[in-house]
């Protein structure tokens, strides 16, 4: 990868990132599109390594929400455990949601699935188009969120179930979690910073798993260039996040998902159109 592929790459995954568009599979029809090679260990780990960046703007953004403690006294005669959940029960629903994500995540990686759909840009293509759909039409079904309603344990845990289906490039972590929290009886808004919120541990988590990889691996990855070119795509990732992450709480929580389904079912169609009829997606071959 060179400089400007990975100043392109890094734009698309901050924009994308909190949209409910997939930046994975963005990510993979822009490395395709620039004839980025498919497959090389660096460029998978590339990917997911600077959405990490992109996350940590959550951390900036919201810094007084994600770093609290509840400094109220614990219910009288509870155990360590119970006084120390009760502190930190932010942190603990966190845990809670991000289970499920760790098993499911786990297990792909492990039998090969996850390298293989990362390859896939058919794959990305028809699960643009069928999340689509199903986004012009998950407003009326799940719309119907409270302010009353609490984050309890087992709506993050119900979340965290949600946020498995996007080991599916193309399906969305954003799109898969928010849906999730609207049908538990959260609000857009509420539902949309949990999202924001759980894909900090997910993404660590992600981070970690890859640089291990490369670790283990072959280590003539870890050229002077290729480490400069992770810490860029993270520092442009996380900027542009940044910038778009607050239009879209403003956004979805005034207009919902209806414009995002449009978007996607363009442009998945498109791609599912072009491989049809033989054409490559990259723009030089």
């Amino acid at each position: 990868m060179d400089w400007l592929e990975t100043v392109i790459i890094a734009i698309v995954e901050g924009l994308t990132e909190f949209l409910p568009v997939s930046s994975t599979g963005h990510m993979i029809i822009t490395q395709n599109l620039l004839g980025v090679p498919q497959g090389d260990p660096f460029v998978h780990a590339f990917t997911f390594i600077i959405q990490f960046g992109a996350i940590l703007s959550v951390v900036c953004l919201y810094w007084k929400r994600f770093f609290q403690f509840d400094h109220t006294p614990a219910p009288e005669g509870s155990s360590l455990f119970q006084k120390l959940r009760h502190k930190y029960y932010f942190y603990w629903l966190l845990l809670v949601g991000v289970l499920p994500a760790i098993v499911v995540g786990l297990l792909a990686k492990k039998s090969g699935l996850l390298d293989w759909l990362l390859d896939s840009v058919e794959v990305v293509a028809v699960m643009l188009v069928v999340g689509g759909v199903f986004m012009l039409y998950c407003d009326r079904i799940f719309n119907k969120g409270s302010e009353s309603n609490q984050l309890t344990e087992k709506r993050a845990f119900n979340i965290g179930l949600f946020q498995c289906i996007s080991v599916i490039p193309g399906v969305s972590r954003s799109m898969a979690t928010i849906v999730g929290g609207m049908a538990q009886g959260l609000t857009r808004k509420r539902a949309a910073e949990f999202s924001f919120f759980l894909a900090v541990p997910t993404m660590a988590g992600a981070t970690f798993l890859d640089l291990l990889d490369l670790l283990k691996d072959d280590a003539a990855w870890a050229t002077s260039h290729n480490i400069t070119m992770l810490i860029l795509g993270c520092v442009i990732a996380f900027i542009v996040a940044l910038l778009a992450m607050k239009w879209f709480v403003a956004f979805l929580t005034k207009y919902g998902f209806k414009a995002f389904g449009i978007y996607r079912i363009i442009v998945g169609g498109i791609i599912i159109v072009l491989l049809l009829t033989g054409h490559s997606l990259a723009m030089v071959d």
